[in-house]
């Protein structure tokens, strides 16, 4: 990845090299029309099967001229045959992202076809862009399918369903499977798998997936569909709700004929071939994987197969039924990579240790060449080795959690793939004739999207890899507290992830999804303004007081990431109720006290976690600092989405209520030294200790007054780093005009943080930085937020506007000498190298169409900045050692 990074920085280098020849003075270049437009998405997805309500268009706009936007466009949608459904006519707007169709209603598990045509500032025409498509989804009604399951009382219920059929003798021009299934499946076709999935939810909020399988049938074979579908009861992640396996496969010929295969009494069912087996742990959730291969039916997946022994199913009913009442199509996809050990080692026991360099998510896949019927090797995956070179067995080394795997051999070569991911680094097996692999999952992202961040201090760009890895490997199909342990979906932690993976790869599905999810969680248990601390989940209602403060800050930070307000709407009843909440608890001091909810060590706020990592922080206050810094950005987030909505006196009452509060928190919540102490007690009594994470907050949420703002500053970094991994990336959100600071508390090895994380042999972001000590989880995502600080403050990238429709690009005075990378946003890829050499600073950027720059270049004074590029950049001010200039799309270089 630091090879890829620098040769991309080089590359950005070469290619801005090429208009160093051009003056900014020169002869202005006739207007050229715009390209076609390119990397059309339909709700942010190339190709989605299974759109709902009015489809969400999306585009990026191509111009070779410089400063280009785009003025207007006009949107096509037809069917599958050509016959035109919706022309949006020109429409005047720079819109390019989560564009609503606005023709008749689409018929529902259709296909459509669509294509989007631009103009640019002077009024020229793009050509068309090339044709793109996407399917309707299902409504619950047009499903006509039953759902199914196997009779059985086991907690951990592996079931095998299959189907054989027969097409009709006529050409196929289209066939789509859907299925949904609690709580995870395989499904299969003629002994291929076709899709993989979980439905982690509520029965009444579940969700299908669609699978085009067009190619992979033909007119008048033999065909069996299948599947293996796995139930785990409740546990952290999996509410408990029923087992159960939903299929519609749908063809349609060339004739006009729709044939339909849909579960119901027909299929026959198994149980799978996995033995009993322990929890992993006490959090509930995953069971240890035991599997027979000696009871595998070996072709239950082909036509042709003797399925006399098995049983016909429980039907449960035609969808919906019982307690599956709902499905929405599934927005997200896992994306997954075979991967190698980087070694293996042989043991004196004759077991094998393969290491795969870092610490995954993935599942193991292990050919065995020579098995021997009924012999039963035992594996083991683990984060750390034994001082034998074996697989750590101790339960603190691996969060307290059983990782062991079995599988017992038929004659033969065979495969075993594990069916449940798990977080680790090493895989113990004990037997050496062997092939060993990993099968790595995520979330799926676009590669294309990816940042990249090559800075002179490998110190630091290490930290980013590190960060930028660990996002993704915590985003699954829902954002998870660790793939190893609990995997639920705790939402300080997916605000954390969600952060990370939005500014690291553009993602948008899991964290829209999560948002979706959230807003459920208040609709179903809390009617006065909070969300569950975990959603979805087996432990119904339960939740963290300051979780619930953050949600507004991150609808809004998702907001100014994609531009869709459509979802923003959607949240905006659920962002009041918070504000609300907040609201009800500020009393005569004018703080928020004792904010209602949580139990235990999170009762009125869990202010950071694991407890070490609250450095003191003094608990016994009633109104803590913390969450009242966080009110704060619950009412001021409220605002902007009521401003955005057009709720303008909503949005000015908001904002009020945040300036009061924000005036009583700097009047009753510092001590006589302008430092801000962490809260009041019950009588009224400040507290005596002012920890760096008020310091922090109150800096980087914008509450410390200027005058006072230097004060503050110096008495964080005195601190160094005495937050958790949770809140750290608050600290450097908080010294970004401290580039020094910043970088000392990204590099430090033998203090806290990330550089102690890679110096002590860590691969993935850690719960707290004394996890090895304490048997905290050792893959914990939520420490990766602080990459988009570090694209902020040392590439110096910024969205100011939703969509990234206006950025920022200020270079840190100091910290590095030097920075190139990019930054994904809605519009395209920001690309920035910057360079200090002595007294001369050079800055090359490439801005995408439709995105116009705020471009900070350090200089004494603006006759000391030169310019060379095909655009003209307008000079705005010089105010804090900076030209600063506005700059629209293109190539351009700044020397001061």
């Amino acid at each position: 990845m630091r090879l890829r990074a620098r040769m991309c920085g080089r590359a950005l280098a070469a290619v801005l090299a090429l208009t160093t020849g051009l003056s900014p003075l020169a002869a202005a270049t006739p207007n050229h029309s715009p390209s076609a437009p390119a990397d059309l998405t339909v709700g942010d997805r190339a190709r989605p099967l299974n759109v709902e309500g009015a489809p969400l268009f999306g585009w990026r706009p191509r111009d070779r001229d410089p400063g280009e936007v785009q003025s207007a466009y006009r949107i096509l949608v037809r069917t599958g045959d050509g016959h035109t459904v919706w022309d949006s006519g020109r429409v005047a707007s720079a819109r390019q992202e989560y564009v609503a169709y606005a023709g008749p209603e689409l018929t529902p598990a259709t296909s459509y076809t669509w294509t989007v045509r631009t103009w640019d500032v002077r009024g020229a025409p793009s050509p068309w862009a090339a044709t793109a498509s996407f399917d309707t989804g299902l409504r619950d009604a047009d499903w006509a399918a039953t759902w199914i399951r196997r009779t059985t009382g086991e907690p951990d219920d592996y079931t095998l369903a299959r189907k054989d059929f027969t097409i009709r003798n006529a050409p196929i021009v289209r066939a789509r499977a859907y299925v949904a299934a609690s709580h995870q499946y395989e499904l299969h076709l003629n002994g291929e798998v076709i899709d993989r999935g979980g439905a982690f939810s509520y029965p009444d909020e579940g969700y299908y997936r669609t699978v085009d399988v067009t190619a992979r049938l033909a007119a008048a074979e033999h065909a069996t569909i299948g599947a293996l579908y796995h139930w785990y009861g409740g546990g952290q992640g999996r509410p408990a709700g029923e087992p159960g396996l939903l299929v519609r496969l749908v063809v349609d010929h060339a004739d006009g004929v729709r044939q339909v295969v849909v579960t119901d009494s027909s299929w026959q069912v198994t149980k799978g071939p996995w033995l009993a087996a322990p929890q992993r742990n006490g959090d509930g959730g995953d069971y240890v994987e035991d599997f027979d291969a000696t009871a595998e039916p070996l072709g239950w997946n082909r036509p042709g197969f003797d399925a006399s022994a098995w049983r016909s199913p429980q039907v449960i009913g035609t969808h919906p039924s019982g307690v599956f009442t709902r499905l929405r199509g599934q927005e997200t996809d896992l994306t997954t990579e075979v991967v190698t050990p980087r070694s293996i080692t042989k043991l004196d026991s004759g077991a094998v240790v393969a290491d795969f360099g870092r610490v995954l998510t993935a599942v193991p896949l292990v050919t065995f060449h020579d098995g021997q019927p009924g012999r039963r090797i035992p594996m083991r995956a683990g984060y750390l080795l034994a001082a034998d070179g074996s697989v750590s067995r101790s339960p603190e080394d691996n969060q307290n959690t059983d990782l062991s795997f079995a599988y017992t051999e038929r004659a033969g070569e065979q495969t075993f793939r594990a069916f449940t991911y798990v977080g680790f680094r090493y895989l113990e097996i004990a037997a050496g004739d062997t092939d060993i692999r990993a099968v790595l999952q995520h979330t799926a992202v676009d590669p294309a999207r990816t940042a990249r961040l090559d800075t002179d201090d490998p110190r630091v760009d290490a930290v980013f890899d590190l960060m930028l890895r660990s996002a993704l490997y915590g985003a699954q199909e829902q954002f998870l507290d660790t793939p190893t342990r609990e995997k639920g979906q705790f939402l300080g932690d997916a605000v954390d992830i969600s952060t990370a993976t939005m500014a690291g790869y553009g993602e948008r599905g899991l964290t829209r999804q999560a948002i979706r999810q959230f807003i459920a969680s208040q609709q179903r248990y809390w009617p006065d303004g909070r969300l569950n601390a975990v959603y979805p989940n087996g432990d119904g209602k339960r939740d963290i007081p300051d979780y619930t403060e953050v949600f507004p800050g991150w609808v809004w930070d998702y907001h100014l990431h994609s531009g869709d307000r459509q979802l923003l709407g959607e949240a905006y009843p659920v962002m009041t109720a918070v504000a609300d909440y907040v609201r009800r608890h500020i009393d005569d001091t004018g703080l928020v006290t004792r904010l209602t909810g949580g139990s235990g060590a999170y009762q009125y706020g869990i202010v950071d976690w694991p407890a070490t990592m609250r450095y003191g922080y003094d608990m016994d206050t009633a109104a803590r600092t913390t969450v009242n810094i966080l009110a704060v950005d619950a009412l001021r987030s409220t605002a902007n989405a009521a401003e955005a909505l057009g709720r303008d006196a909503e949005a000015h009452r908001l904002r009020a209520d945040a300036s009061t509060l924000a005036g009583a928190i700097n009047q009753k919540l510092r001590d006589t030294n302008g430092r801000y102490i962490d809260g009041l007690r019950d009588d009224g009594s400040p507290s005596t200790h002012a920890s760096q994470i008020a310091g922090a907050y109150a800096l980087s949420y914008g509450i410390v007054p200027p005058e006072s703002r230097g004060a503050v500053v110096d008495h964080v970094i005195g601190l160094g780093l005495r937050m958790g991994p949770m809140t750290a990336h608050r600290l450097l959100n908080a010294l970004t005009e401290n580039p020094d600071a910043v970088v000392a508390r990204l590099t430090d090895e033998a203090g806290p943080g990330w550089a102690n994380i890679l110096a002590r042999g860590g691969t993935f972001t850690w719960e707290s930085w004394d996890a090895p000590e304490t048997g905290q989880s050792l893959s914990h995502s939520w420490g990766a937020t602080a990459l988009a600080e570090m694209q902020r403050t040392l590439l110096g990238v910024t969205s100011l506007a939703p969509a990234g429709s206006r950025i920022r690009i200020r270079p840190p005075h100091s910290g590095v000498d030097s920075a190139a990378g990019t930054v994904p946003i809605q519009r395209g890829q920001v690309a920035v190298d910057w360079r200090r050499s002595g007294d001369d600073f050079t800055l090359r950027l490439d801005v995408p169409v439709n995105v116009r720059a705020e471009v900070h270049v350090p200089a004494r004074d603006a006759a000391s900045v030169r310019f060379t590029g095909k655009g003209k950049p307008r000079l705005l001010d010089v105010r804090d050692g900076y030209a600063v200039y506005e700059i629209g799309s293109g190539q351009s270089v700044f020397r001061s």
